[in-house]
Protein backbone atom coordinates (compact mmCIF):
# COMPACT_ATOMS: atom_id res chain seq x y z
CA UNK A 1 0.00 0.00 0.00
CA UNK A 2 1.43 3.18 -0.87
CA UNK A 3 1.20 5.79 1.55
CA UNK A 4 -1.43 8.56 2.14
CA UNK A 5 0.98 12.07 2.34
CA UNK A 6 -2.69 13.19 1.89
CA UNK A 7 -4.21 12.98 5.35
CA UNK A 8 -1.14 14.45 7.31
CA UNK A 9 -1.09 17.32 5.05
CA UNK A 10 -4.43 17.93 5.49
CA UNK A 11 -4.56 17.53 9.55
CA UNK A 12 -1.88 20.00 9.50
CA UNK A 13 -3.61 23.02 7.01
CA UNK A 14 -6.78 22.24 9.33
CA UNK A 15 -5.05 23.16 12.94
CA UNK A 16 -3.08 26.04 11.25
CA UNK A 17 -6.65 27.03 10.08
CA UNK A 18 -7.89 26.90 13.54
CA UNK A 19 -5.05 28.62 14.94
CA UNK A 20 -5.33 31.63 12.78
CA UNK A 21 -9.12 31.68 13.16
CA UNK A 22 -8.59 32.12 17.37
CA UNK A 23 -5.99 35.10 16.69
CA UNK A 24 -8.01 37.00 14.34
CA UNK A 25 -10.08 39.91 16.47
CA UNK A 26 -13.87 39.38 17.11
CA UNK A 27 -16.00 41.32 15.24
CA UNK A 28 -16.72 44.68 16.87
CA UNK A 29 -20.17 45.01 17.40
CA UNK A 30 -21.77 48.25 16.51
CA UNK A 31 -23.52 50.49 18.99
CA UNK A 32 -26.27 52.13 18.22
CA UNK A 33 -25.32 55.64 16.63
CA UNK A 34 -27.63 58.90 17.63
CA UNK A 35 -29.39 58.96 14.28
CA UNK A 36 -31.27 55.35 15.74
CA UNK A 37 -32.98 57.11 18.13
CA UNK A 38 -36.37 59.09 18.15
CA UNK A 39 -36.44 62.95 18.62
CA UNK A 40 -38.69 63.04 22.03
CA UNK A 41 -35.96 63.50 24.58
CA UNK A 42 -34.67 67.25 23.18
CA UNK A 43 -38.77 67.64 22.23
CA UNK A 44 -39.68 67.06 26.17
CA UNK A 45 -37.20 69.57 27.28
CA UNK A 46 -37.70 72.15 24.99
CA UNK A 47 -41.07 72.11 25.38
CA UNK A 48 -40.64 71.83 29.54
CA UNK A 49 -38.26 75.29 28.90
CA UNK A 50 -41.27 77.15 27.07
CA UNK A 51 -43.26 76.51 29.80
CA UNK A 52 -41.02 77.94 32.82
CA UNK A 53 -39.62 80.86 30.74
CA UNK A 54 -43.12 82.26 30.21
CA UNK A 55 -42.78 82.69 34.07
CA UNK A 56 -39.30 83.62 34.31
CA UNK A 57 -38.90 87.44 35.52
CA UNK A 58 -35.68 88.80 33.49
CA UNK A 59 -34.98 85.63 31.34
CA UNK A 60 -35.91 87.88 28.38
CA UNK A 61 -34.97 88.90 26.16
CA UNK A 62 -31.27 87.50 26.28
CA UNK A 63 -30.37 85.12 29.27
CA UNK A 64 -33.17 82.57 27.70
CA UNK A 65 -31.78 82.00 24.56
CA UNK A 66 -27.96 82.17 26.26
CA UNK A 67 -29.42 79.81 28.25
CA UNK A 68 -30.92 77.64 25.16
CA UNK A 69 -27.30 78.17 22.95
CA UNK A 70 -25.18 76.53 26.01
CA UNK A 71 -28.20 73.50 26.25
CA UNK A 72 -27.78 73.06 22.72
CA UNK A 73 -24.05 73.25 23.19
CA UNK A 74 -24.27 70.47 25.67
CA UNK A 75 -26.18 68.24 23.75
CA UNK A 76 -24.32 68.12 20.46
CA UNK A 77 -21.25 67.42 22.08
CA UNK A 78 -22.52 64.62 24.11
CA UNK A 79 -23.33 62.73 20.95
CA UNK A 80 -20.35 63.48 18.75
CA UNK A 81 -19.23 60.15 19.69
CA UNK A 82 -22.71 58.39 18.13
CA UNK A 83 -22.43 60.81 15.11
CA UNK A 84 -19.82 59.98 12.67
CA UNK A 85 -20.58 62.66 9.78
CA UNK A 86 -20.59 65.37 12.24
CA UNK A 87 -17.31 67.20 14.01
CA UNK A 88 -16.94 68.48 17.37
CA UNK A 89 -17.05 72.30 17.96
CA UNK A 90 -14.67 72.74 20.86
CA UNK A 91 -12.21 72.79 19.09
CA UNK A 92 -12.81 76.25 17.87
CA UNK A 93 -10.83 79.51 19.26
CA UNK A 94 -14.38 80.90 20.49
CA UNK A 95 -14.90 77.46 22.03
CA UNK A 96 -11.29 78.23 24.11
CA UNK A 97 -11.68 77.46 27.49
CA UNK A 98 -14.77 75.49 27.25
CA UNK A 99 -13.21 72.58 29.04
CA UNK A 100 -15.63 70.39 27.00
CA UNK A 101 -14.50 66.57 27.80
CA UNK A 102 -13.95 63.76 25.22
CA UNK A 103 -15.07 60.48 25.62
CA UNK A 104 -12.41 58.00 25.77
CA UNK A 105 -14.73 55.15 27.40
CA UNK A 106 -15.24 52.06 24.81
CA UNK A 107 -18.85 51.34 26.66
CA UNK A 108 -21.83 51.63 24.68
CA UNK A 109 -23.79 54.90 25.17
CA UNK A 110 -27.69 55.92 25.40
CA UNK A 111 -27.76 58.81 23.90
CA UNK A 112 -31.21 59.94 25.60
CA UNK A 113 -30.08 59.11 28.78
CA UNK A 114 -26.98 61.80 28.67
CA UNK A 115 -28.95 63.84 27.14
CA UNK A 116 -31.80 64.13 29.76
CA UNK A 117 -28.85 63.75 32.41
CA UNK A 118 -27.69 67.25 31.05
CA UNK A 119 -30.61 68.72 30.36
CA UNK A 120 -31.34 68.71 33.99
CA UNK A 121 -28.44 69.55 35.27
CA UNK A 122 -28.01 72.99 32.94
CA UNK A 123 -31.91 73.96 33.21
CA UNK A 124 -31.91 73.66 36.83
CA UNK A 125 -28.56 75.06 37.35
CA UNK A 126 -29.93 78.30 34.72
CA UNK A 127 -33.51 78.79 36.60
CA UNK A 128 -31.86 78.63 40.08
CA UNK A 129 -32.08 82.01 40.85
CA UNK A 130 -34.60 83.66 38.88
CA UNK A 131 -37.60 85.15 40.21
CA UNK A 132 -40.69 84.18 38.85
CA UNK A 133 -43.99 86.52 37.72
CA UNK A 134 -46.33 87.45 40.06
CA UNK A 135 -47.74 91.02 39.71
CA UNK A 136 -50.53 92.29 42.09
CA UNK A 137 -53.84 91.10 40.95
CA UNK A 138 -52.69 89.32 37.85
CA UNK A 139 -55.02 86.70 36.93
CA UNK A 140 -53.86 83.74 34.87
CA UNK A 141 -52.16 80.50 37.17
CA UNK A 142 -48.20 81.19 36.93
CA UNK A 143 -45.31 79.14 38.54
CA UNK A 144 -43.18 79.62 41.43
CA UNK A 145 -39.25 78.86 41.02
CA UNK A 146 -39.94 76.17 43.58
CA UNK A 147 -42.43 74.68 41.07
CA UNK A 148 -40.20 75.27 38.25
CA UNK A 149 -37.55 73.08 39.47
CA UNK A 150 -39.76 70.31 40.70
CA UNK A 151 -40.60 70.02 36.69
CA UNK A 152 -37.30 69.76 36.00
CA UNK A 153 -36.66 66.92 38.38
CA UNK A 154 -40.04 65.13 37.20
CA UNK A 155 -39.16 65.09 33.90
CA UNK A 156 -35.55 63.60 34.76
CA UNK A 157 -37.00 60.75 36.86
CA UNK A 158 -39.42 59.96 34.01
CA UNK A 159 -37.46 59.99 31.54
CA UNK A 160 -34.68 57.82 33.40
CA UNK A 161 -37.55 55.21 34.19
CA UNK A 162 -38.45 55.30 30.80
CA UNK A 163 -34.47 54.85 30.02
CA UNK A 164 -33.87 52.31 32.04
CA UNK A 165 -35.87 50.07 30.43
CA UNK A 166 -34.33 50.52 27.24
CA UNK A 167 -31.05 49.76 29.01
CA UNK A 168 -29.04 47.54 31.28
CA UNK A 169 -27.40 49.11 34.57
CA UNK A 170 -23.79 49.60 33.53
CA UNK A 171 -24.75 51.62 30.41
CA UNK A 172 -27.82 53.27 31.90
CA UNK A 173 -25.40 54.31 34.78
CA UNK A 174 -22.18 55.08 32.25
CA UNK A 175 -24.35 56.94 30.14
CA UNK A 176 -25.96 59.42 32.42
CA UNK A 177 -22.34 59.81 34.12
CA UNK A 178 -21.21 61.19 30.76
CA UNK A 179 -23.94 63.55 30.00
CA UNK A 180 -23.41 65.11 33.68
CA UNK A 181 -19.68 64.96 32.89
CA UNK A 182 -20.29 67.13 29.71
CA UNK A 183 -23.47 69.27 31.41
CA UNK A 184 -21.14 70.29 34.32
CA UNK A 185 -18.03 71.71 31.69
CA UNK A 186 -20.57 73.78 29.97
CA UNK A 187 -22.20 75.09 33.00
CA UNK A 188 -18.82 76.19 34.56
CA UNK A 189 -17.80 77.50 31.28
CA UNK A 190 -20.79 79.94 31.20
CA UNK A 191 -20.33 81.09 34.58
CA UNK A 192 -16.76 82.60 33.78
CA UNK A 193 -19.10 84.91 30.71
CA UNK A 194 -19.19 88.40 33.32
CA UNK A 195 -21.45 89.97 31.58
CA UNK A 196 -24.16 86.84 31.04
CA UNK A 197 -23.65 84.40 34.11
CA UNK A 198 -26.92 85.49 35.86
CA UNK A 199 -27.26 88.80 34.86
CA UNK A 200 -31.13 88.18 34.91
CA UNK A 201 -30.69 89.59 39.07
CA UNK A 202 -29.90 93.00 37.51
CA UNK A 203 -31.48 93.55 34.09
CA UNK A 204 -31.93 97.48 33.87
CA UNK A 205 -28.21 97.92 35.46
CA UNK A 206 -29.49 100.91 36.66
CA UNK A 207 -28.07 100.81 40.33
CA UNK A 208 -25.28 102.90 40.82
CA UNK A 209 -24.12 100.11 43.86
CA UNK A 210 -24.00 96.92 41.47
CA UNK A 211 -21.70 96.30 38.65
CA UNK A 212 -22.17 97.58 35.65
CA UNK A 213 -24.04 100.27 36.01
CA UNK A 214 -25.63 102.39 33.44
CA UNK A 215 -27.00 105.95 33.09
CA UNK A 216 -29.48 106.16 29.77
CA UNK A 217 -29.50 110.28 31.05
CA UNK A 218 -26.22 111.04 29.57
CA UNK A 219 -27.11 109.79 25.81
CA UNK A 220 -30.40 110.71 25.93
CA UNK A 221 -31.11 114.14 27.80
CA UNK A 222 -29.78 117.42 26.84
CA UNK A 223 -28.21 120.17 29.43
CA UNK A 224 -31.94 120.99 30.42
CA UNK A 225 -33.04 117.66 30.99
CA UNK A 226 -35.09 117.00 28.51
CA UNK A 227 -35.23 114.16 25.58
CA UNK A 228 -33.06 114.62 22.49
CA UNK A 229 -35.67 113.80 19.57
CA UNK A 230 -34.56 110.39 17.66
CA UNK A 231 -33.48 109.19 20.97
CA UNK A 232 -34.34 106.57 23.48
CA UNK A 233 -35.73 107.07 26.70
CA UNK A 234 -37.88 104.92 29.42
CA UNK A 235 -41.55 104.27 28.76
CA UNK A 236 -44.39 103.34 30.75
CA UNK A 237 -43.40 99.81 30.73
CA UNK A 238 -40.44 99.86 32.63
CA UNK A 239 -39.87 103.67 33.77
CA UNK A 240 -37.01 103.16 35.60
CA UNK A 241 -34.37 102.25 32.95
CA UNK A 242 -33.54 99.62 29.75
CA UNK A 243 -32.98 95.85 29.64
CA UNK A 244 -29.87 94.65 29.25
CA UNK A 245 -28.04 97.58 28.12
CA UNK A 246 -24.18 95.78 28.28
CA UNK A 247 -25.51 92.73 26.74
CA UNK A 248 -23.66 93.72 23.72
CA UNK A 249 -20.33 92.17 25.72
CA UNK A 250 -22.09 88.92 26.47
CA UNK A 251 -20.21 85.80 24.94
CA UNK A 252 -20.96 84.91 21.53
CA UNK A 253 -20.48 81.74 19.81
CA UNK A 254 -20.32 82.08 15.66
CA UNK A 255 -19.92 86.26 15.80
CA UNK A 256 -16.71 88.21 16.77
CA UNK A 257 -16.85 91.60 18.17
CA UNK A 258 -16.10 93.97 14.84
CA UNK A 259 -19.71 91.47 13.52
CA UNK A 260 -21.49 92.94 16.54
CA UNK A 261 -23.41 96.48 15.18
CA UNK A 262 -25.49 96.66 12.46
CA UNK A 263 -26.22 99.35 9.99
CA UNK A 264 -26.65 102.71 11.29
CA UNK A 265 -30.30 104.13 11.21
CA UNK A 266 -31.52 106.92 9.47
CA UNK A 267 -31.32 109.90 11.30
CA UNK A 268 -34.43 111.05 12.91
CA UNK A 269 -33.33 114.99 12.64
CA UNK A 270 -31.57 115.94 9.64
CA UNK A 271 -28.67 118.89 10.01
CA UNK A 272 -30.50 121.89 10.12
CA UNK A 273 -32.57 120.48 13.18
CA UNK A 274 -35.45 119.51 11.51
CA UNK A 275 -37.09 115.98 11.20
CA UNK A 276 -36.44 113.73 8.96
CA UNK A 277 -39.03 112.84 6.27
CA UNK A 278 -38.77 110.04 6.02
CA UNK A 279 -38.44 109.35 9.98
CA UNK A 280 -41.94 110.72 9.63
CA UNK A 281 -42.90 108.62 7.11
CA UNK A 282 -42.14 105.60 9.00
CA UNK A 283 -43.83 106.56 12.52
CA UNK A 284 -46.89 108.09 10.39
CA UNK A 285 -47.24 104.21 9.20
CA UNK A 286 -47.32 102.84 12.28
CA UNK A 287 -50.16 105.58 13.87
CA UNK A 288 -52.14 104.80 10.64
CA UNK A 289 -51.96 101.14 10.78
CA UNK A 290 -52.41 101.08 15.04
CA UNK A 291 -55.57 103.36 14.73
CA UNK A 292 -57.26 101.63 11.84
CA UNK A 293 -56.06 97.97 12.33
CA UNK A 294 -57.66 95.35 10.36
CA UNK A 295 -58.41 91.75 11.45
CA UNK A 296 -55.54 90.29 9.53
CA UNK A 297 -53.15 93.14 11.15
CA UNK A 298 -54.47 92.36 14.53
CA UNK A 299 -54.63 88.59 14.17
CA UNK A 300 -50.50 88.63 12.90
CA UNK A 301 -49.82 91.66 15.83
CA UNK A 302 -51.28 89.91 18.34
CA UNK A 303 -49.97 86.16 17.44
CA UNK A 304 -46.02 87.21 17.22
CA UNK A 305 -46.35 89.17 19.96
CA UNK A 306 -44.56 87.10 23.41
CA UNK A 307 -43.57 90.16 24.80
CA UNK A 308 -45.69 90.02 28.24
CA UNK A 309 -43.93 88.14 31.24
CA UNK A 310 -46.67 85.44 32.28
CA UNK A 311 -48.54 85.31 29.19
CA UNK A 312 -46.62 83.80 27.30
CA UNK A 313 -43.23 82.22 26.45
CA UNK A 314 -40.71 85.05 24.88
CA UNK A 315 -40.37 86.08 21.52
CA UNK A 316 -36.37 84.50 21.24
CA UNK A 317 -37.72 80.57 22.02
CA UNK A 318 -40.77 81.31 19.95
CA UNK A 319 -38.21 80.33 17.17
CA UNK A 320 -37.76 76.77 19.47
CA UNK A 321 -41.28 76.22 19.48
CA UNK A 322 -41.64 76.04 15.82
CA UNK A 323 -38.49 74.36 15.76
CA UNK A 324 -40.43 71.49 18.03
CA UNK A 325 -43.09 71.32 15.70
CA UNK A 326 -40.99 70.86 12.93
CA UNK A 327 -39.47 67.81 14.33
CA UNK A 328 -42.85 66.23 15.16
CA UNK A 329 -44.40 67.09 11.67
CA UNK A 330 -40.51 65.52 10.32
CA UNK A 331 -40.53 62.58 12.88
CA UNK A 332 -36.86 63.47 13.53
CA UNK A 333 -34.43 61.06 14.43
CA UNK A 334 -32.00 62.52 17.33
CA UNK A 335 -28.80 62.78 15.48
CA UNK A 336 -30.92 65.85 13.49
CA UNK A 337 -33.19 66.98 16.48
CA UNK A 338 -29.60 67.32 18.27
CA UNK A 339 -27.85 69.07 15.14
CA UNK A 340 -31.17 71.16 14.72
CA UNK A 341 -31.39 72.36 18.38
CA UNK A 342 -27.56 73.38 18.80
CA UNK A 343 -27.79 75.51 15.35
CA UNK A 344 -31.09 77.53 16.68
CA UNK A 345 -29.58 77.84 19.98
CA UNK A 346 -26.49 79.53 18.96
CA UNK A 347 -28.12 81.61 16.61
CA UNK A 348 -30.37 82.80 19.38
CA UNK A 349 -27.73 83.51 21.36
CA UNK A 350 -25.70 85.46 18.90
CA UNK A 351 -28.64 87.34 17.02
CA UNK A 352 -29.16 88.79 21.23
CA UNK A 353 -26.07 89.92 21.41
CA UNK A 354 -26.01 91.51 17.64
CA UNK A 355 -29.39 93.23 18.51
CA UNK A 356 -28.79 94.18 22.08
CA UNK A 357 -25.58 95.91 21.01
CA UNK A 358 -26.67 97.75 18.41
CA UNK A 359 -29.64 98.54 20.35
CA UNK A 360 -27.25 100.74 22.36
CA UNK A 361 -25.21 101.93 20.65
CA UNK A 362 -27.88 103.65 17.98
CA UNK A 363 -30.14 104.61 21.28
CA UNK A 364 -33.10 105.20 18.67
CA UNK A 365 -36.82 106.08 19.69
CA UNK A 366 -39.71 104.02 19.78
CA UNK A 367 -42.23 104.90 17.75
CA UNK A 368 -44.08 105.91 21.03
CA UNK A 369 -41.99 109.20 21.63
CA UNK A 370 -42.54 110.48 18.11
CA UNK A 371 -45.88 109.47 17.70
CA UNK A 372 -47.02 111.75 21.21
CA UNK A 373 -44.42 114.43 19.94
CA UNK A 374 -45.04 114.94 16.78
CA UNK A 375 -48.16 113.30 15.61
CA UNK A 376 -51.32 112.29 18.29
CA UNK A 377 -50.24 113.04 22.37
CA UNK A 378 -53.17 110.60 23.39
CA UNK A 379 -51.57 107.58 21.21
CA UNK A 380 -50.71 104.29 22.76
CA UNK A 381 -49.13 101.34 21.39
CA UNK A 382 -52.08 98.43 21.05
CA UNK A 383 -50.18 96.11 23.23
CA UNK A 384 -52.10 95.48 26.60
CA UNK A 385 -51.49 92.73 29.01
CA UNK A 386 -54.54 90.75 29.95
CA UNK A 387 -53.52 89.57 32.78
CA UNK A 388 -52.52 92.90 34.85
CA UNK A 389 -54.60 95.21 32.94
CA UNK A 390 -51.78 97.41 32.02
CA UNK A 391 -52.57 99.49 28.33
CA UNK A 392 -50.22 100.55 25.54
CA UNK A 393 -47.22 98.53 26.62
CA UNK A 394 -43.87 99.17 24.85
CA UNK A 395 -40.63 97.49 25.34
CA UNK A 396 -38.40 99.14 27.84
CA UNK A 397 -35.29 99.29 25.59
CA UNK A 398 -33.94 101.29 22.18
CA UNK A 399 -35.99 100.60 19.02
CA UNK A 400 -33.16 99.88 16.37
CA UNK A 401 -32.97 97.27 15.15
CA UNK A 402 -35.93 94.78 16.34
CA UNK A 403 -35.40 91.80 18.54
CA UNK A 404 -38.22 90.19 16.56
CA UNK A 405 -37.04 90.75 13.76
CA UNK A 406 -33.38 89.82 14.52
CA UNK A 407 -34.64 86.54 16.53
CA UNK A 408 -37.39 85.81 13.08
CA UNK A 409 -34.64 86.49 10.01
CA UNK A 410 -32.17 84.44 11.76
CA UNK A 411 -34.53 81.10 13.28
CA UNK A 412 -35.87 81.32 10.06
CA UNK A 413 -32.07 80.69 8.42
CA UNK A 414 -31.64 78.07 10.56
CA UNK A 415 -34.46 76.28 10.23
CA UNK A 416 -34.37 76.15 6.52
CA UNK A 417 -30.33 75.19 6.64
CA UNK A 418 -31.81 71.71 8.26
CA UNK A 419 -35.37 71.29 6.26
CA UNK A 420 -34.77 73.63 3.13
CA UNK A 421 -36.82 76.91 3.22
CA UNK A 422 -39.34 75.90 1.30
CA UNK A 423 -41.72 74.02 3.88
CA UNK A 424 -44.73 73.80 5.13
CA UNK A 425 -45.70 74.11 7.75
CA UNK A 426 -48.88 75.96 10.17
CA UNK A 427 -47.73 77.25 13.48
CA UNK A 428 -50.10 76.56 16.45
CA UNK A 429 -47.94 77.88 19.12
CA UNK A 430 -50.86 79.32 20.51
CA UNK A 431 -53.80 77.84 19.15
CA UNK A 432 -55.45 77.02 22.92
CA UNK A 433 -55.28 80.73 23.71
CA UNK A 434 -58.30 83.00 24.18
CA UNK A 435 -56.65 85.91 25.68
CA UNK A 436 -55.65 87.32 22.31
CA UNK A 437 -55.88 85.68 18.90
CA UNK A 438 -53.66 82.78 18.54
CA UNK A 439 -55.24 81.29 15.69
CA UNK A 440 -52.79 79.14 13.59
CA UNK A 441 -51.10 80.45 10.53
CA UNK A 442 -50.00 78.16 8.06
CA UNK A 443 -46.83 78.80 6.09
CA UNK A 444 -45.42 77.81 2.82
CA UNK A 445 -41.74 78.75 3.58
CA UNK A 446 -39.43 79.61 6.63
CA UNK A 447 -37.98 82.85 5.55
CA UNK A 448 -42.20 84.00 4.68
CA UNK A 449 -42.78 83.17 8.41
CA UNK A 450 -39.26 85.23 9.96
CA UNK A 451 -40.66 87.89 7.67
CA UNK A 452 -44.02 87.64 9.10
CA UNK A 453 -42.70 88.05 12.80
CA UNK A 454 -40.88 90.95 12.07
CA UNK A 455 -43.23 93.01 10.30
CA UNK A 456 -45.71 91.93 12.77
CA UNK A 457 -44.36 94.82 15.35
CA UNK A 458 -45.67 97.52 13.15
CA UNK A 459 -49.43 96.98 13.87
CA UNK A 460 -48.72 96.44 16.97
CA UNK A 461 -46.78 99.75 17.22
CA UNK A 462 -43.80 99.14 18.60
CA UNK A 463 -41.57 99.44 15.63
CA UNK A 464 -41.06 101.58 12.19
CA UNK A 465 -40.11 99.21 9.49
CA UNK A 466 -36.57 100.17 9.07
CA UNK A 467 -36.12 98.64 12.71
CA UNK A 468 -37.83 95.52 11.20
CA UNK A 469 -35.95 95.30 7.94
CA UNK A 470 -32.82 95.50 9.16
CA UNK A 471 -33.10 93.07 12.11
CA UNK A 472 -34.31 90.43 9.64
CA UNK A 473 -31.05 91.59 7.34
CA UNK A 474 -28.76 90.79 10.11
CA UNK A 475 -30.49 88.14 11.83
CA UNK A 476 -29.90 86.02 8.55
CA UNK A 477 -26.30 87.20 8.59
CA UNK A 478 -25.95 85.65 12.44
CA UNK A 479 -27.56 82.60 11.26
CA UNK A 480 -25.42 82.22 7.92
CA UNK A 481 -22.32 82.46 10.33
CA UNK A 482 -23.95 79.93 12.52
CA UNK A 483 -24.64 77.54 9.71
CA UNK A 484 -21.25 77.83 8.32
CA UNK A 485 -20.05 76.51 11.38
CA UNK A 486 -17.41 73.16 10.94
CA UNK A 487 -20.36 71.10 12.01
CA UNK A 488 -19.83 68.76 9.58
CA UNK A 489 -16.49 66.99 7.74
Amino acid sequence: MKPNFLIPFLSILSTVLIISSCSKPAPQTEFPRVEHYSYNVIHQWNELFLQIDKDAMGFRPGPGPRALGYMGIAAYEICIPGMPNFKTLKNLPQFQGSGIPSYTGSAELHYPTAINAAYAFLMSHFFEKVEFFNAAGSTGKHLTNSEAQQMIENLKNSLEAEYKQESNVNRFNNSKAWGEEVARAVWQWSTTDLYGHEAYLNPLNNDPSKFPYYNWREKSLDANGKRIPGKWMPTNDNPDGGMFPFWGNVRTFATSNHQKLSKPPIPALLPDGSVNPKWHTENLEVYSTTTSRSYEDEWIAEFWSDDLFGLTFAPPPRLMAIMDQIMVAKNSNLEEAVYANALMGITLNDCAVVCWNSKWVYNTERPEHYIKDYIDPNWESALDHPYTGQKGVTPSFPAYPSGHSTFGGGGAWALATVWGNNTYFVDRCHETRKEFEGTPRPFYSFSAMGREDAISRIPLGVHIRIDCEEGIRIGEEVARRVAELPWKG
